[in-house]
């Protein structure tokens, strides 16, 4: 499903979901290049919390730009299909091989602000992140290994560690969100 739908079915829960949803509905309605990074203002992202089978330990990624513990994710690159994007950046940031959504609905909505940094070498100015997250459960047996240009390192935690390991203080109370809703959803 097109993310816009996928956003139009989405009931916020709280005040800045509700927020969140009027933001991302007008940029959607706004721009025409807002699912590629080349909008420099914002951009729709795809991001995955993904829990063992059991919804006892969560994987997270050590990322190297952010220079913390952080859920996998990534832009949606021209795709509309969000959920493609959260499951091709889950395998490809952590080498999971069996990995498969809870749910074809958001966890969660989130519209982040990304400061300014360089990637690659090249200066990326600060924009929003217009983001779409998704529960995907996966083999805690799989081999995992890290994306070296993105990440350096892959790691299970129990969810109260994960949110403990992150070192971005503003993303904490995404992630406290997410592991209680992982829990029913």
């Amino acid at each position: 499903m097109d993310f816009e739908q996928l956003l139009l079915a989405y009931a916020p829960r709280d005040e800045q979901e509700a927020a969140d949803k009027a933001v991302m509905l007008d940029c959607l309605h706004r721009y025409d290049d807002v699912y590629l990074r080349t909008n420099r203002l914002c951009h729709v992202t795809a991001s995955a919390w993904i829990a063992d089978e059991r919804r006892e330990r969560v994987l997270m990624i050590y990322h190297n730009i952010y220079d913390s513990w952080a859920w996998t994710g990534g832009h949606a690159d021209g795709e509309r299909d969000l959920l493609s994007v959260a499951l091709r950046e889950a395998r490809e940031e952590t080498g999971l091989l069996h990995v498969r959504p809870a749910s074809d609905r958001l966890l969660s909505i989130e519209t982040l602000t990304v400061n300014p940094h360089y990637k690659r070498g090249v200066f990326v100015p600060a924009h929003l992140h217009l983001n779409g997250t998704f529960l995907l459960l996966a083999d805690d047996a799989d081999a995992l290994h890290v994306k070296a240009d993105e990440n350096s390192g892959v790691r299970w935690f129990l969810p109260d560690d994960a949110i403990r390991a992150c070192s971005e203080p503003w993303m904490r109370p995404v992630y406290r969100r997410l592991n209680e809703r992982m829990k029913d959803f």
